[in-house]
C-alpha cells in the first residue's frame, strides 16, 4: 500500500467526510460582500482539478470545495459546514464518479439519486440555487478497473437530467461534449481517462460560466 493510500485509510478511520479539509479556510472567508456573487463549486477530484483560486475562473468569487476521491455520502455529510455556511448564492454540484467506483463501499443507483437529491434540497431549503452538473464519462477506472462503468455513468445523468427538468433546476451538462464512441472522455481531453486536462477544463469553463444563474441586480429583482 502506498503512503498516499495509508493517508487515505487512516483519514477516513479519524474523519471520514474530511470535515477538516477546508475548516480553516471556511473560517476566514466570512459572508459575502454586498453583491458579490459567490459560487461554491462542490465535488470530488473533477471539481477539486479547478484549483483554488481556479486559474479557469479568474477573479471570480468562486469557492472550490471538491475533495479527490469523495462519494456523495461523504459530500452530503459536509454539506452544511462545507456549502450552505459560506452564503453562496449558486452551489455547482457534480458527483458521483467515485459512488459507481465503490470507493467508499457498494452503492446503488438509488443510494446515488437520494444523496443528490437530499443535497439539493438542503441547498433550497437555505435560499441557495443550485447548478446540477453531469457526470464526465470514463470507460474505465484505473483504481477500479473492470466496473464497466460507461453505461452506468450515463444511466446516472440521464437520471439527473430528468430529476433536473422535474425540480426546475439548472442542469450543466459536461457528458455530450465530450464522450467518446465507447462512452469515455475523448483521448485529447484527459490524461488517464476520467480527469480533464487543461483541454478538458478548456471545454467545461464556458459551459459553467453560460449555465450560472445571473446574480439579482442583473435580473432586475430584489433577491440577495
Amino acid at each position: 500500500m502506498s503512503a498516499y493510500q495509508r493517508q487515505v485509510e487512516e483519514r477516513q478511520r479519524s474523519d471520514w467526510a474530511y470535515l477538516a479539509r477546508y475548516r480553516e479556510e471556511n473560517a476566514k472567508l466570512g459572508p459575502p460582500a454586498p453583491r458579490e456573487n459567490r459560487v461554491v463549486f462542490m465535488g470530488d477530484s473533477i471539481t477539486e482539478g479547478w484549483g483554488r483560486p481556479s486559474r479557469f475562473f479568474p477573479n471570480k468569487p468562486y469557492i472550490n470545495q471538491g475533495i479527490s476521491g469523495q462519494t456523495t455520502p461523504q459530500m452530503l455529510v459536509r454539506f452544511r459546514p462545507d456549502v450552505i455556511a459560506l452564503k453562496p448564492r449558486v452551489v455547482v454540484l457534480l458527483a458521483g464518479t467515485n459512488d459507481i467506483a465503490g470507493n467508499t463501499g457498494p452503492m446503488t443507483p438509488q443510494m446515488t439519486q437520494d444523496n443528490l437529491a437530499s443535497m439539493v434540497e438542503l441547498a433550497r431549503a437555505n435560499g441557495l440555487r443550485v447548478v446540477l452538473a453531469s457526470v464526465l464519462p470514463a470507460y474505465d477506472f484505473a483504481w477500479r478497473p473492470r466496473l464497466e462503468p460507461a453505461k452506468k455513468i450515463a444511466a446516472l445523468n440521464t437520471w439527473i437530467k430528468d430529476y433536473a427538468s422535474r425540480n426546475r433546476i439548472v442542469y450543466l451538462d459536461y457528458y455530450t461534449p465530450m464522450v467518446d464512441e465507447r462512452g469515455g472522455l475523448k483521448a485529447a481531453l484527459t490524461a488517464d481517462g476520467v480527469h480533464p486536462n487543461e483541454a478538458g477544463y478548456a471545454v467545461m469553463a464556458p459551459l459553467t460560466e453560460k449555465r450560472l444563474p445571473a446574480p439579482p441586480w442583473l435580473r432586475g429583482d430584489n433577491q440577495r
